[in-house]
């Protein structure tokens, strides 16, 4: 189960979840919904949005199993039976092991450049979204400098209209009644230069708040670079670990070619021994035999009779 990621609420995590499922329904569970797409319609943050969508989206990939890296009990029951064999197992097992972590690592990098180009399309749709702000304030900071050109040219009037009371007093009371509008007026422009003030305040808020997202943008980013270059190292050392192994197996095979082929000299070696003292021993039985013949005596002189000699002896 893969760990939530912290200081995310627990309602903010449910409604990009729904978001995401909903969106993936739609679509007929065939495309996964974008981290921009799942990000307006939960209305959350991109920071947020980005890492509960990894976790989602790890969710709905099948993990791939290990694969062994030891020796099976079939290769070790079939190394007295066939030399070849026991090699063409091996490769087997090695290729497999090769293959299982390379369509892993291959897996993975889809994943993140699908997220990175997703990354990519949001920042660039954030940065419009600036662009557009920032010529909004520049619209804005015309019209206040505009405002103040018109309240500038009303204090000139408003003077004029004082200097000319000092000379013409029949008109003062139309200059009484006009400096009284004007003021009005002039009330009014200073309730607008505050109105346009504290808009243009607000929005450089807005902005700043622009910029930061844009910066965390960025540090995701950086972070998901760093652990793509980091996978890919891990998968070659897999690579790596998976040809040592097949080396230490065919050194393996090595070894036990040359025990059959010593047992087999020495086999050689007994076989002509055993027919040299064959020989030997029939040598020394047929020299017994002689032996004894020549140590025995005839059986017809054994039975012979004994003559008496004459005179009664």
């Amino acid at each position: 189960m893969t760990p939530q990621s912290p200081q995310i609420p627990a309602d903010v995590r449910e409604r990009i979840i729904a978001a995401a499922t909903d969106l993936f329904e739609q679509s007929g569970r065939e495309t996964m919904p974008t981290v921009d797409a799942v990000r307006r319609a939960a209305r959350v943050d991109m920071n947020a949005a980005s890492a509960v969508m990894k976790e989602w989206r790890r969710a709905q990939t099948a993990q791939a199993a290990p694969v062994a890296v030891a020796v099976p009990e079939v290769v070790q029951q079939a190394s007295s039976a066939a030399t070849a064999t026991i090699w063409q197992q091996a490769q087997e097992l090695a290729n497999e092991s090769l293959r299982s972590a390379q369509a892993a690592w291959e897996t993975e990098r889809a994943e993140l450049d699908a997220m990175r180009q997703e990354l990519a399309e949001a920042f660039e749709r954030q940065a419009g979204e600036l662009d557009a702000t920032t010529t909004e304030l520049a619209a804005e900071k015309a019209a206040a400098e505009k405002l103040a050109q018109e309240l500038t040219a009303v204090r000139q009037e408003l003077a004029a209209a004082q200097e000319q009371a000092h000379t013409a007093e029949a008109r003062a009371q139309e200059i009484e009644r006009r400096a009284g509008e004007l003021r009005t007026e002039l009330d009014r422009a200073h309730e607008d230069a505050d109105q346009a003030r504290r808009a243009l305040a607000d929005q450089q808020k807005a902005g700043q708040a622009v910029a930061a997202q844009l910066d965390q943008v960025r540090e995701e980013l950086a972070t998901v670079r760093a652990k793509a270059d980091a996978e890919r190292e891990a998968h070659q050392e897999q690579r790596k670990a998976a040809a040592v192994e097949a080396q230490r197996m065919a050194e393996r095979l090595t070894a036990a070619q040359a025990e059959r082929d010593q047992a087999a000299k020495a086999t050689a070696q007994a076989r002509e021994e055993a027919a040299r003292m064959a020989g030997q021993i029939d040598t020394l039985k047929e020299q017994s035999a002689a032996l004894l013949a020549r140590i025995t005596p005839p059986a017809a002189a054994e039975a012979k009779p004994t003559r008496k000699k004459p005179g009664g002896e």
